[in-house]
């Protein structure tokens, strides 16, 4: 790789295969804004398919422009070229006191690495750090006007580099690294300078003296370590009998789980990465029941000894029942919400349970995907309702889920019911349903 302050070229990288084309946040993002961009599937993985191949050779990265030559499929070359908003003095202001601000911000840029909280506090001072829809601009020298399978093949290679160096995307909105280090550098001196200035002019305990005082403090305990297990809960069935309404094994269940929730809390605040993890949605009090219910009726009768659940699956029914009438469910609705919690969580209960209007972007993209998904003439005869598609006559239908991605169904009865986890591409979640039929 050559670089120059404010421009880097990257030579032009292998044909690889089975691997996506972004890993970090950051990565994802710019594929996003390209795939959010380009509603044309086709193009899209054309594009793709050129970027695996090695089509697109030496990528040239300048303020507000990406550029390479990238052969098409008749192996002619052409120069491409995307266009990206750079940002204008008063963004790169309010940026640069955005990374001053944190000393964390900084030592991830040098370790190659943006922490979603940049991008947060970057929104915060009003600063769009990622690129969104319609940000990307394409010019191809192949005469098309708007993106084409070029410069889609470009951006997604392009989201490689990125995944390895976040310092290409601040590049593209206007400034390398060596200059934006410079200027964060003056920034600190001055602030340093300022900071002298007021410590002086206030009376304090002198550095060496605090220095002393913490070599005598006792070292801090060391953090717990990991539970294999979580912990047995205790058996709160005893001599006395319990009062009026109160289901003891459901008392028990709750214990039980809350140990578990506990130990999966302690384990995540001990992962490598927990600092930089973003923080889980909560949970909603509906979806937490049917958490908790699909965690009941999975659990086994006990060993020796008996405990919660001595009657096997007599204590899940009956927790599932009082779950389903406490979430405003009845009994089928609880069962099927438990089968959606099963194939794909908050999300999977979401496509069960809620109605959702897609934007014309998202609904033109499902479209897309559902033509593309089969060869000509073999697509099943599927009726449109909204997000959802029904196969006329198999009992089956696909929905399309706000995450993007497409959810099988099957007709038990007269009630449609989930079929098996989310697959990113119809075909696939369609044939989850056709060959268990």
């Amino acid at each position: 790789m050559m670089t120059e302050q404010e421009e880097m070229t990257f030579e032009a990288l292998p044909p690889s295969q089975g691997r996506g084309f972004a890993h970090t946040w950051w990565g994802r993002a710019w594929q996003k804004a390209l795939e959010d961009t380009v509603l044309d599937a086709t193009l899209l993985r054309r594009g793709r398919k050129h970027a695996r191949a090695g089509a697109v050779g030496a990528v040239a990265v300048r303020p507000g422009r990406l550029t390479a030559r990238v052969l098409g499929a008749d192996r002619t070359p052409y120069r491409t070229d995307v266009l990206v908003q750079q940002l204008d003095d008063a963004d790169w202001e309010r940026l640069l006191d955005t990374i001053a601000d944190r000393a964390g911000h900084i030592a991830a840029l040098l370790d190659r690495d943006m922490p979603p909280e940049l991008d947060e506090d970057a929104a915060a001072a009003g600063v769009s750090l990622l690129p969104g829809i319609g940000d990307l601009q394409p010019e191809c020298g192949c005469g098309e006007w708007d993106h084409c399978e070029h410069t889609a093949a470009l951006s997604y290679l392009v989201a490689r580099l990125l995944d390895a160096d976040p310092f290409v995307l601040l590049l593209m909105r206007g400034r390398g690294e060596s200059r934006l280090l410079a200027d964060l550098q003056e920034r600190s001196a001055s602030r340093g300078s300022a900071a002298d200035a007021d410590s002086a002019e206030r009376p304090g305990v002198r550095a060496e003296e605090a220095y002393a005082r913490a070599a005598s403090l006792p070292p801090l305990p060391p953090p717990p370590g990991p539970v294999s297990e979580p912990g047995t809960p205790p058996v709160l069935t005893g001599g006395a009998d319990p009062a009026p309404g109160l289901d003891v094994a459901a008392l028990e269940y709750l214990v039980a789980d809350t140990a578990v929730r506990a130990r999966r809390l302690l384990a995540d605040a001990l992962a490598p990465d927990h600092a930089r993890a973003p923080l889980p949605r909560e949970l909603t009090v509906s979806q937490d029941a049917v958490r908790m219910a699909a965690s009941a009726s999975a659990v086994g009768p006990p060993g020796p000894g008996g405990g919660p659940y001595a009657d096997g699956g007599g204590v899940a029914a009956r927790i599932a029942v009082r779950l389903a009438r406490g979430s405003g469910r009845d009994r089928g609705g609880m069962e099927r919400a438990v089968r959606a919690w099963r194939d794909g969580g908050a999300a999977g209960l979401a496509v069960l349970e809620e109605d959702w209007t897609p934007d014309p972007a998202a609904l033109a993209r499902a479209t897309d995907q559902l033509a593309a998904a089969w060869e000509p003439g073999t697509r099943p005869d599927l009726r449109a309702t909204g997000t959802r598609w029904t196969a006329v006559g198999k009992g089956a239908q696909l929905r399309y889920g706000p995450d993007g991605r497409w959810w099988p169904y099957r007709k038990e009865g007269t009630t449609w019911t989930p079929a098996g986890p989310s697959a990113p591409d119809p075909a696939s979640a369609l044939a989850t349903v056709l060959e268990d039929a």
